[in-house]
């Protein structure tokens, strides 16, 4: 069995080593860029986890793995342009280093490589229809986040489907490609999927946490910034549901004020959370998913030694403070 750090190494070395055609320059560069600033890899890195607990030999199935980062990554740059966001893991988003153009085409040649690299990795037509659901999915999940900028009853339920779709299913997904290659029954493979969608829930609600309550030397972007762009955050609908007639007001007057100071409307809507307890619903909300990830993954039917490294891996991921 690898540990994490040894499966990072080499998704990190294979991130490197993918081939890029030299022209036109302002086509790949901003792919490389991307791909070279960083990130926590961890769906190659949960897709070689998920193989590594039926077999040894990881390294056959990383242009499966990079074919997912490079596919994540692409949803990242994209994401950034229709945010209009200006940092992205401390340095600049592509359509602020080069332009929007630039960021829209280099982005769908990146979908079109990660269908290359998983295409020039193990065949299986399973795995292969695994992927296109997943990449979909979050397609799907992308345009629920931006009708609900416009929409201004969005429930808890609807919420969570949105990020289902938009972050946890791919980290879902990770796993149970990895399994299927792995040649997993499907049983194992419902497990590890469920471990991860669990995992990919609490992760971005961790994420909406941070961005109002984060250390914004570690979160790596300006703090408030779901507040400013009135995101329909799990943080948000349930301030709504508890706060009382006068909180729902000033709630209201910022979410739908146009010209406002942004360090005014962050410190007034985060005054509401603290007042009526988001931060502690939140962490409760957390810890419930991850204690049910944890439930599903014990149902996989490999030596529980194996999935040592799975649990730990889980453990840091929702103990980030960045």
């Amino acid at each position: 069995m690898y540990t994490a750090n040894e499966l990072i190494e080499k998704v990190n070395k294979g991130v490197k080593n993918i081939q890029y055609n030299a022209e036109p320059q302002n086509l790949y560069a901003p792919i490389q860029y991307i791909l070279s600033i960083g990130g926590k890899r961890i769906r190659p890195l949960l897709m070689l986890m998920g193989y590594n607990l039926y077999k040894d030999d990881v390294d056959t199935i990383l242009n499966n793995a990079l074919a997912l980062e490079t596919y994540h990554n692409f949803t990242l740059l994209h994401d950034d342009l229709m945010d209009q966001s200006d940092m992205r893991r401390g340095n600049l988003t592509v359509h602020k280093k080069w332009n929007e153009n630039t960021a829209i085409l280099s982005g769908d040649t990146m979908l079109i490589m990660a269908y290359q690299l998983f295409n020039q990795g193990v065949k299986n037509n399973e795995a292969w229809a695994a992927f296109i659901d997943a990449t979909l999915g979050v397609c799907e999940g992308q345009q629920y986040d931006i009708d609900f900028e416009t929409c201004n009853d969005v429930s808890e339920e609807e919420y969570m489907e949105m990020i289902r779709l938009k972050t946890s299913l791919l980290l879902g997904y990770a796993l149970k490609i990895g399994a299927i290659l792995g040649g997993a029954d499907a049983e194992d493979q419902a497990n590890l999927y469920a471990f991860g969608e669990k995992m990919g829930l609490a992760f971005q609600l961790q994420d909406d946490w941070l961005d109002v309550y984060g250390d914004p030397k570690k979160f790596q972007k300006k703090l408030g910034g779901d507040i400013v762009d009135n995101k329909k955050t799990f943080m948000l609908i349930k301030a709504y549901q508890l706060a009382d007639e006068t909180q729902k007001a000033e709630l209201d007057k910022w979410m739908s004020g146009k010209d406002f100071q942004e360090t005014k409307k962050i410190a007034a809507v985060t005054h509401i959370y603290n007042i009526v307890g988001i931060s502690q619903l939140v962490q409760q909300k957390i810890e419930k998913l991850f204690s049910q990830a944890l439930t599903c993954l014990e149902k996989v039917k490999v030596d529980s030694q194996k999935k040592t490294e799975l649990r730990h891996f889980a453990d840091k991921l929702l103990g980030r403070q960045y």
